[in-house]
């Protein structure tokens, strides 16, 4: 063990699973610099190669970062901790409004269709060799994106929107490529992009998407690829409008080289249509999930690309998980063909849900913001007082900086089991937590 310094090891793998593991249990903290390499070396009694090959490693995976003469530091966001550790203990008796989750009473009954199709497996198993992709669900899902004119393409299916956005990085980018994401945004998205080794260029973000003067000077600066998504945005419910999807795809007409993925998780519970951009770049992936109209638990995405990127992702499952299950596919074919979710009315409660907090805050004098989607934002000027005396108060909320780069603080709502009785009260206690505040906006 290396004194003030938790680190053991002889070789560069070793040292690299050491510093991670010691990050991970807390005994590193976020911006704490590590020894310098030759220092680090004679203290482990090793070569300063073999610790240069793992700050090299543990810079890949997004643990460290590097200043130059400055050094090594663990990242302010290490991959290895997660932003999943930045959210609130819900205790007995509050309501926790934290989750992120979609209504459980607004998803389908999944009796009917696993047992159809499990009956179906018995008849004919998939057996290996088979093809990948359920032919009744790529005819069905090829149609449905015709209707919004996401460009024609190969159809591949993942086990949900971030392993397609994990598949589709890694297809084109190497260590070190930055790629521009929202600012607020997803928060396990800015948690993968470091994962991968690639470094984040944060775009901002208002109720129409991504700033498109944001973009250009994220893409002026280098970055390789844009993360957008298209309606539902989380944490703020931004939704792409039709103006803001020209302006932004005049943008990317002049980095055609830029890889754009597109996540419209939101497909199912959002009443605004999407605006795709794809097609203005040479590569594109363009992601549909079923996990908010349908379940969490069915882990499955439709994915549709250019040819190269589609066909790179298919390779890469093929030497792993080989394809997403065949009965699972067949089930979602199943609640598709019986009209399982009302899409019109799931859409109609969130947005009910949302307008009337957004309204009662609005009352309050407290701005807030949610176009789309299960949740409202809220931007405040002490993240951690207002989660602290909400929490206090009775419920619980997300803080932002799960969701933040260089956005300003803001606290995230869930409105998806919100109640209209519980509306007013909670619309009291936000307003006591952050107090009257101007209009801004959130970026």
């Amino acid at each position: 063990m290396l004194g003030d310094y938790p680190i053991e090891g002889r070789g560069a793998a070793e040292i690299a699973a050491s510093v991670e593991r010691v990050v991970g249990a807390g005994d590193l903290e976020p911006g704490q610099l590590l020894p310098p390499m030759r220092e680090l070396a004679a203290r482990l009694g090793v070569n300063p190669n073999t610790v240069a090959a793992a700050y090299r490693t543990l810079r890949e995976r997004g643990v460290i970062e590097t200043a130059g003469r400055r050094g090594s530091r663990i990242r302010p966001k290490p991959a290895t901790t997660g932003r999943e550790q930045l959210h609130v203990a819900v205790p007995a008796g509050v309501r926790d409004l934290s989750s992120g989750n979609p209504d459980p009473a607004l998803l389908p009954p999944l009796t009917h269709a696993l047992a159809a199709v499990a009956a179906e497996a018995d008849r004919e198993p998939v057996l290996y060799g088979a093809e990948p992709v359920e032919p009744e669900l790529a005819r069905i899902a090829r149609a449905e994106l015709d209707t919004v004119g996401v460009p024609d393409g190969p159809l591949t299916v993942t086990s949900g929107s971030l392993d397609a956005v994990e598949r589709v990085l890694a297809a084109h980018l190497k260590p070190g490529d930055a790629v521009a994401v929202e600012d607020p945004g997803w928060g396990r998205t800015l948690d993968l992009v470091p994962a991968l080794g690639l470094r984040t260029a944060p775009v901002g973000v208002d109720d129409e998407g991504p700033r498109p003067e944001d973009l250009r000077a994220a893409l002026a600066s280098g970055a390789r690829a844009l993360i957008v998504t298209a309606r539902a945005q989380n944490p703020t419910g931004a939704s792409v409008s039709a103006t803001r999807a020209r302006a932004l795809r005049s943008v990317l007409r002049a980095y055609p080289q830029t890889l754009l993925i597109e996540d419209d998780h939101g497909h199912g519970i959002v009443d605004l249509p999407p605006h795709p951009l794809a097609g203005v770049t040479h590569h594109w992936a363009f992601v549909r999930s079923v996990a908010k109209a349908y379940g969490p638990d069915l882990r499955l995405a439709v994915l549709t690309g250019d040819s190269v990127t589609v066909d790179r992702v298919r390779g890469r499952q093929r030497l792993g998980p080989g394809w997403v299950s065949r009965l699972l596919q067949r089930a979602v074919v199943h609640l598709w063909k019986e009209g399982a979710v009302d899409g019109p009315a799931v859409a109609a409660a969130y947005r009910t849900r949302r307008d009337l907090l957004i309204d009662a805050l609005a009352e309050r004098g407290v701005p807030s913001y949610g176009r789309s989607g299960m949740n409202v934002w809220v931007p405040v000027p002490d993240e951690t007082g207002a989660v602290a005396r909400l929490l206090h108060a009775g419920w619980a909320v997300s803080p932002g900086a799960r969701f933040r780069l260089n956005a300003p603080p803001g606290i995230r709502i869930t409105i998806s089991t919100l109640t209209p009785e519980e509306t007013g009260p909670l619309a009291d206690a936000v307003a006591a937590a952050v107090g009257p505040m101007p209009v801004r906006p959130y970026v």
